[in-house]
């Protein structure tokens, strides 16, 4: 049970209020994300760099990102996770769910919403039952073509390139990259990190070495 002013609610209740506040934000549809992963040799990364501009493609900028994924609720993390990003002072709440598939091309729900305040979202995660579970950072940078995304990502477990778009322009980039013993990653970046990180007081975490 949690309070929430003078009422005391159970999880699954306090879920199902988080939900709605969340799902109002959005246009009442449910955007589907297609994409496909794949981990990077530090060669296969200069050769991506060397081939994004000669196809077409325009660089957007990069970021660094700290994601926290919470547990709490219904959530299966395994399946579903719910994710705050903090990106400098912007922070964005998502939550994503993967459809079962046997295709390295993965289609899965993602709603977001942003968020101005999330020093206050977390108290209200907290007063709703929710917990840190694992905090992975990450260096994004960005690149579109069209309607397709192409990000390259370091994380302190190593390098990815993720496609974002349709199973056909997703095919359609990897074939003009021409990325040679290009590998599919099938795991998501919370199962490497709990896979790679390590444990902080019961929340597993994958930061970059401080400086």
């Amino acid at each position: 049970m949690v309070r929430v002013g003078s009422r005391q609610l159970s999880l699954s209740s306090s879920w199902r209020i988080l939900r709605f506040l969340v799902e109002n934000q959005f246009n009442h549809t449910m955007p589907i994300e297609i994409e496909k992963k794949y981990r990077l040799t530090n060669q296969q990364r200069e050769e991506v760099w060397r081939r994004l501009p000669k196809i077409g493609a325009r660089r957007k900028g990069e970021e660094f990102e700290v994601n926290t994924l919470y547990a709490g609720g219904t959530l299966d993390m395994g399946h579903s996770v719910l994710r705050l990003r903090r990106v400098g002072k912007r922070a964005i709440l998502t939550y994503k769910e993967r459809f079962p598939t046997r295709s390295d091309i993965k289609h899965q729900r993602e709603d977001e919403t942003r968020i101005d305040d999330p020093d206050a979202l977390e108290l209200i995660l907290a007063a709703l039952g929710f917990t840190a579970a694992l905090v992975y950072e990450k260096r994004r940078e960005t690149w579109t073509f069209g309607k397709t995304e192409i990000v390259i990502d370091q994380l302190p477990f190593g390098l990815f390139m993720e496609i974002e778009g349709t199973e056909q322009s997703i095919r359609d980039i990897e074939s003009k990259l021409a990325i040679k013993r290009l590998r599919t990653e099938p795991a998501t970046y919370p199962q490497l990190t709990f896979k790679h990180g390590k444990d902080y007081g019961g929340v597993i975490k994958a930061r970059f070495p401080e400086k």
